[in-house]
């Protein structure tokens, strides 16, 4: 007799996210950084008697390789560079306002630049590693008095900042010195944009195609990045640099034609992916892409990807530059974020929880809680870290957090009574220093990784084991962040997502637009089409964090996934029109009624939705 299979209980989505961690190889190039950061940092101010200033040249180094991630050297420069100013600037302005401010006034000035940095927080990455920095360095600058004045605490935190920066773009990676080892990142980044178009040729008309689509929307994006970052020279740089722009630039049409294959959904040769294959080699060896497969031209896509293969063929060969690769962003598309709904829900919420944080821990600083220990930045530090959505769903880095900070506390309480001082504590600091990077992976264990080092810096900086009070301080910001976080705010819930869909939208109705238009600017359509896929990957991103929190916080949500679905759908049969009419010059009735169709279910989905998309062109 057959049985029916046992259906196991699923983990809620937030429990589920707080037990995942990323997955690859480990980073051995950014471990080593690590292991040369903020341990020498915290031995050279220990040597020269300036314990204090190493202690923040190291934290200066402790957080920018938090954001030391794969990628570009030169995108790193923004990456690392922003990020740091914003940190000495923040441990500049907290520094002096402690000094000449009362506790009430001072609170209320942590509150208006929480309510600041949270708004720029939603603008992107980067600017979210800086919000999180300037409120960092404002917390200790405030919360840890010293003799240094403000202005040599924020260059002791550039220093230790700036060192790893050199460390990044001197060193490099392995299997770099083959070429030109400055452009690795670069070059990696590209080849992974061509293997992607490969996979997605190969994958089309399988159930892996969906995958392999958004894909080569990341691998895009990816390449995208690590080509404009800061140029360290004044004039167009090598050759080298070049031809890795020309050959990324050679890339858009063939994934537009891969793109119209995947929305055909016909399954191809096995041949067809042989060519993208052959570039992707040729891109990481720095070599010629030899011969290319005999094109097979049986149908409009495939005839774009062979013409797109002899057009990328052309351009290995002479490398000519292209600004293909930069972004176009109009002017005021980051104010705009930063005051639209989601950068005003989520300021409202870091300025409430980094004031209030800031108030309980000066308050508990003048209680006998605190004990021995003089310095209340802890709180308010750690509630800035909890309450960035972009370190995962609220319930889930709030249990990270606490699990993080307990376990990191009790092994250093250990540590720290074996480890000689301050030797044992400098060795400890590099250790943690070296296992950053592997621990971003993970929040619980970047927490963990973290609290270590900060203690071991604390204590080499003179003051007593801090373990105890540390735990008590990161579960009194865990509960604070969990009530904030469900407060009910000004507007609408689901602000962050409903921003991220009405950009994507927009994109969308441009790309669109431009055509159905008839424009004959292929150059102009790529970009649109670049950003179109990009949007909606922000999208996608943002609404599977929402969709992870708690239950009172999903539902504000529900619809959005449906909605960039549809979004999806309309970009690439918008993809599969312009191919079409770069082939016969006119669309057939079967991509004409699939737009109509996708239109008129974008409008269906909205109306049923609590979601509202009145800024996005295509609602209405």
């Amino acid at each position: 007799m057959n049985r029916s299979p046992v259906s196991r209980l699923a983990a809620p989505p937030w429990l589920a996210h707080a037990l995942r961690a990323q997955r690859g190889p480990v980073p051995w190039s950014a471990v080593t950084r690590g292991a040369l950061a903020s341990g020498p940092l915290l031995l050279a101010g220990v040597l020269a008697g300036r314990t204090p200033v190493g202690v923040l040249a190291a934290i200066g180094a402790m957080l920018a390789g938090i954001n030391d991630r794969p990628g570009s050297r030169r995108a790193s420069v923004t990456r690392l560079g922003v990020p740091a100013l914003a940190g000495a600037l923040g441990l500049l302005m907290g520094t002096y306002a402690g000094e000449g401010l009362a506790a009430l006034p001072l609170t209320l000035v942590l509150t208006l630049l929480g309510l600041v940095a949270g708004g720029i927080s939603a603008v992107g990455p980067v600017a979210s590693a800086a919000g999180t920095q300037l409120l960092v360095g404002a917390a200790i600058g405030a919360g840890m008095p010293a003799a240094e004045s403000g202005w040599q605490r924020a260059l002791a935190f550039l220093a230790g900042a700036g060192w790893l920066l050199v460390l990044r773009l001197a060193l490099p990676t392995p299997g770099s010195l083959a070429g030109d080892f400055r452009f690795d990142g670069e070059r990696a980044a590209v080849a992974e944009v061509y293997d992607a178009v490969a996979a997605l040729v190969e994958a089309v008309g399988g159930t892996h195609a969906t995958a392999r689509r958004a894909a080569l929307t990341a691998a895009l994006d990816h390449a995208q990045d690590a080509l404009t970052g800061p140029r360290l020279r004044r004039y167009a740089s090598s050759a080298a640099e070049r031809r890795l722009h020309a050959r990324y630039a050679a890339a858009l049409p063939l994934a537009e034609a891969a793109t119209a294959l995947f929305w055909a959904g016909e399954p191809v040769s096995a041949r067809a992916a042989e060519g993208p294959r052959r570039l992707a080699a040729a891109v990481r060896e720095n070599t010629g892409p030899g011969p290319l497969p005999a094109p097979h031209r049986s149908a409009p896509a495939l005839r774009a990807l062979d013409d797109a293969l002899l057009h990328a063929a052309d351009a290995f060969d002479r490398g000519k530059p292209t600004d293909l690769h930069t972004r176009r962003c109009r002017a005021g598309t980051s104010a705009r974020i930063a005051f639209g709904t989601g950068g005003r829900e989520y300021g409202l919420r870091v300025a409430l929880c980094f004031g209030a944080s800031a108030a309980i821990a000066q308050a508990l600083h003048h209680t006998r809680w605190y004990g021995q220990h003089q310095h209340w930045y802890w709180l308010p530090a750690t509630a800035v870290f909890l309450v960035k959505p972009d370190l995962g769903p609220l319930a889930s880095r709030v249990l990270c957090r606490a699990a993080g900070t307990v376990l990191g506390a009790l092994v250093f309480a250990g540590l720290a009574a074996l480890l000689p001082r301050p030797a044992g504590l400098i060795v400890l600091v590099a250790v943690c220093g070296a296992l950053v990077p592997v621990a971003t992976r993970h929040f619980a264990a970047l927490t963990a990784v973290v609290t270590v080092l900060v203690l071991a810096l604390i204590m080499a900086g003179g003051e007593p084991q801090a373990s105890v009070s540390r735990i008590g301080e990161t579960l009194l910001a865990c509960a604070l962040v969990l009530v904030v976080g469900h407060l009910p705010m000004p507007g609408e819930r689901g602000g962050r997502v409903r921003a991220r869909l009405a950009r994507a939208g927009s994109a969308a109705h441009a790309y669109l637009a431009h055509v159905l238009g008839g424009s004959g600017d292929r150059p102009e359509r790529w970009a649109l089409r670049r950003e179109a896929y990009r949007a909606l990957a922000e999208a996608r991103a943002a609404i599977a964090l929402a969709a992870a929190e708690l239950p009172f916080l999903a539902r504000h949500s529900e619809g959005a996934d449906e909605i960039a679905a549809i979004l999806e759908r309309l970009v690439d049969t918008t993809t599969a029109c312009a191919v079409h009419l770069d082939d016969s010059g006119r669309l057939p009735a079967r991509h004409l009624d699939q737009l109509a169709a996708l239109l008129a279910e974008f409008d269906r989905c909205r109306e049923r939705t609590a979601l509202r998309l009145s800024e996005t062109p295509l609602a209405g």
